[in-house]
């Protein structure tokens, strides 16, 4: 019931969504009042000088730089994986838990800087962008790395190499985002890793969660867009025809999850006859166990696809 339905909602990504439309919504408000902007820069010595706490609310939320704000959308809506994988709460948790870790050692690392090189930083990208890079941290952990193709024979492209460039794109964006990259990978790995059991000390309380889903459920749990759609939306169409197959891909997939399941409880020893009889590579298994399914599971995903692990991955993920 309940849990069953906090799954559908997180399988929905209403933090990632919201996150999107909001900080792209604010980037390009201040892009039309430009007068405002100077609320929202990254200035440290105002901070540290001046004593203007509020800027690190402000200039570490939304971005300044057109690019800046095009990345850092591109690398939360591949991102929003986590949000389905762990829940809308726990990923809140970790993207809180990261902002206010960055913002410490953010500080730290310029003061760093400043010693080692007696250069002083004035003023940081602005946007939230060290939660984004620390979200690589996961990224690179639990995310299986499955080849696609090559180039030129040698270089191999995998299903990650585009959130790595678009990373990389973001990082050469600015001189001194390396600085918010860096901090934002160490308090990705110091949330992780629960330093001083920080995850109980930086997280979402459920209450706040209960009330942001009855906020935001409404806007993401919005009907399908019917088929009677206008002529010129030939893209809409296809985007539809699209959906409706991953759905008849999903279904059938979860029926052959369940087919094996029942198989399996009913006949232990025997191998349902509609799944592949090929052995499961045990490289594969690893993979999925390492991203965190169990053994069991991750056995009857990979029998129901045919040995496809990026199917069998999709389909563990998603439900």
């Amino acid at each position: 019931g309940l849990i069953e339905s906090d799954c559908v909602f997180a399988d929905k990504a209403p933090l990632s969504k919201s996150l999107l439309l909001v900080l792209n919504g604010l980037t390009l408000m201040l892009i039309l009042l430009p007068q405002y902007q100077e609320l929202f820069i990254y200035n440290l010595q105002a901070l540290t000088q001046q004593q203007q706490v509020w800027r690190l609310l402000c200039g570490r939320l939304v971005c300044l730089d057109v690019k800046d704000c095009f990345c850092c959308s591109l690398l939360i809506y591949n991102f929003r994986i986590f949000e389905r994988r762990f829940g809308t709460r726990k990923f809140a948790s970790f993207l809180l838990g990261t902002w206010c870790f960055s913002a410490l050692t953010d500080f730290v690392l310029v003061q760093a800087f400043q010693h080692l090189f007696d250069y002083e930083v004035e003023e940081l990208p602005a946007g939230l962008l060290a939660p984004v890079f620390s979200l690589f941290v996961p990224f690179y952990l639990s995310i299986p790395r499955m080849p696609v193709t090559q180039i030129l024979g040698h270089i191999h492209i995998t299903n990650k190499s585009l959130v790595y460039i678009v990373g990389l794109q973001l990082l050469t964006s600015s001189p001194f985002m390396w600085l918010l990259a860096l901090s934002g990978l160490v308090s990705g790995g110091l949330y992780l890793s629960n330093i001083l059991w920080v995850q109980k000390i930086l997280f979402v309380p459920a209450w706040v969660s209960r009330i942001a889903r009855y906020i935001l459920e409404p806007i993401v749990s919005s009907s399908q867009p019917s088929n009677e759609t206008p002529l010129g939306m030939g893209a809409t169409l296809d985007i539809q025809r699209q959906q409706r197959m991953d759905l008849l891909d999903q279904q059938l997939l979860l029926a052959q999850y369940n087919e094996a399941g029942r198989n399996a409880t009913r006949q232990p020893q025997v191998r349902p006859p509609s799944l592949n009889n090929s052995p499961v590579a045990e490289e594969q298994v690893a993979r999925l166990v390492e991203m965190g399914f169990s053994r069991t599971d991750a056995l009857e995903a990979l029998r129901a696809s045919n040995n496809d692990i990026n199917m069998a991955t999709n389909f563990l993920l998603q439900h």
